[in-house]
């Protein structure tokens, strides 16, 4: 039984360690994404091509 109370510690040790590692990584900006919003705006455009010739197909009629 003393096995199991010492796991658990163990456990709550590294899950307590990981958590604080985690933390400290968002706060020095460990995971700020630079990258896609300037990818972003390359690809916005063909999003409104696509969304523009749905509303077109949308709006004739059938022949």
């Amino acid at each position: 039984m003393s096995v199991i109370y010492i796991l658990i510690s163990i456990s709550l040790a590294l899950a307590l360690l990981f958590f604080f590692i985690f933390i400290k990584s968002v706060k020095s900006g460990q995971f700020d994404d630079s990258y896609t919003p300037s990818v972003r705006m390359l690809f916005e455009d063909e999003t409104k091509i696509s969304s523009k010739k749905q509303s077109i197909s949308k709006t004739k009629p059938n022949s």
